[in-house]
């Protein structure tokens, strides 16, 4: 993303946090730690971030948590910022203001924010377990989240037995997480009943997969649970071949019973799920390193045709960060905000009529080139026009403007590939879930070349999200 150096947008302040929390946030030098945007156009401070987790606003709300993922345990890592930050956050769970339920952006259902508070300690108790060789940060910040440990233990320990089951299997996970810090060990006897009792039985994936890679990690008999997630998952893929066989005698039942099945909750791409993924990478098909894909060096100088390409020193040049944003822009951001980062109106707002009101789905900027797509008023996916849209950037290579096979080419051999991380959409489009990223083609004349879409977890299948009028960009 471009670092300029703006007033942060108005957020909340920080003064509606209760005295505890307020006092932990003044005596920390946000300033000397960083997250892993701090400084760039329209991001967030830290500070502004936990000022609004208990705004009055849901909206306020649901973005502040959003921001701490992206902002504070992207990819797997953690920053300078994020250890001070959790610490803040665990002063906030017993305040009455965080019963409040919403739907939030990495989960399926509603749950309180309390709830959702303990996710995020969760995923960052499970990234401490990283080492830094895995991409987990620097030395300095890792040892700083582990030390938060204990802190954060006795913070937490109190909603392990609270009312409200979501809470409770939280707090749960988030503690079977922290106690793989070696000062805690001897809390492992007082805990592992209920991590097998409860947690185990969720109906969170994620949350049974701690319980047994903690509980065996604790040399306990896990067998009767990997045996129960086997035959689940073969229940599950059997009945989805019954339920897809409209010639099958058992296609109605198999639907009833997998309506009667509860949803997984788990967060999509939900950190630490598949660790034995991360130990054990699939290699890329590749013996040697394809050659970085080259951007069309444009139309000649004066061309005004249909299909008109601009060539390089006529383009922006942009940058991107998975999940977080690209260029001046940070998914999140209303239409508004985006106008004012782009110093440009959208020439072609899209709306849908939802009852008596209307919900804005996408809005073309024509002059700088790029579509932004909305999901509940906020940006969800930014689309770079192939023929005159900024040239995105990923490790110095370009993404737009490019023959789509080169650049699928380049980036299937430098991911990872993981299960999962690289699908398909039903137009063939590459979708990278480790980037965010979409590689689309669009015609210029008798060549198709990129189009990136850069996107959040919930716009990953392409098919459901993308409006119509994306598609027939192609």
């Amino acid at each position: 993303m471009i670092n300029e150096t703006t007033p942060n947008l108005p957020y909340a302040p920080a003064d509606s946090l209760p005295p505890a929390a307020q006092a932990e946030l003044a005596d920390t030098a946000w300033e000397e730690l960083p997250h892993v945007c701090t400084g760039q156009h329209s991001v967030r401070d830290t500070p502004d971030i936990l000022g609004a987790v208990l705004a009055t606003d849901p909206a306020r709300r649901v973005r502040a948590v959003e921001d701490l993922y992206r902002l504070l345990l992207n990819r797997e890592q953690v920053f300078s910022a994020s250890a001070p930050a959790a610490l803040v956050l665990a002063r906030l769970l017993d305040d009455p203001r965080t019963l409040a339920e919403d739907r939030w952006e990495r989960r399926a259902d509603r749950r309180s924010l309390r709830a959702e508070l303990l996710n995020w300690l969760a995923s960052f108790a499970d990234i401490t377990r990283l080492d830094v060789e895995d991409g987990v940060g620097t030395a300095q910040d890792l040892a700083a989240a582990r030390a938060a440990r204990p802190i954060l233990h006795d913070r937490i320990a109190d909603f392990c037995d609270d009312d409200d089951p979501l809470v409770r299997e939280a707090a749960l996970a988030a503690t079977a997480l922290l106690l793989a810090d070696p000062a805690l060990t001897s809390s492992v006897p007082r805990y592992a009943p209920a991590i097998r009792e409860v947690l185990a039985v969720s109906a969170d994936s994620y949350y049974r997969w701690i319980a047994r890679e903690r509980l065996a990690a604790w040399g306990e008999d896990v067998t009767d649970l990997v045996t129960a997630e086997e035959e689940r998952r073969a229940a599950l893929d059997r009945a989805g071949e019954l339920a897809d066989d409209p010639f099958g005698r058992d296609q109605e039942q198999a639907i009833r019973w997998l309506e009667e099945q509860p949803g997984d909750t788990a967060a999509p791409g939900r950190l630490g799920r598949q660790r034995e993924d991360r130990t054990a990478p699939t290699q890329a098909p590749h013996e040697s390193a394809p050659e970085p894909p080259v951007a069309t060096s444009g139309s000649e100088a004066g061309y005004r045709g249909p299909w008109r390409i601009a060539r390089e020193e006529e383009r922006a040049e942009w940058t991107f960060t998975p999940y977080v944003g690209v260029g001046p822009l940070h998914f999140g951001m209303t239409l508004e905000e985006i106008t004012n980062a782009l110093g440009e109106g959208p020439v072609v707002p899209s709306y849908s009529h939802h009852g008596e009101g209307q919900q804005l789905n996408y809005a073309d900027f024509v002059e700088i080139g790029i579509r932004a797509l909305f999901q509940a008023g906020r940006l969800g996916c930014v689309a770079v026009d192939a023929l005159t849209g900024p040239q995105v950037r990923l490790d110095a290579a370009p993404l737009t403007g490019c023959a789509p096979s080169h650049v699928e080419d380049w980036l299937v051999h430098r991911t990872t590939l993981r299960p999962g991380s690289l699908t398909y959409s039903p137009a063939a489009d590459p979708v990278f879930a480790d980037l965010g990223l979409a590689i689309r083609s669009q015609r210029a004349g008798d060549v198709v070349l990129t189009r990136p879409l850069f996107l959040l977890h919930d716009w990953l299948d392409l098919w459901h999200s993308l409006p119509s009028e994306e598609w027939n960009c192609a």
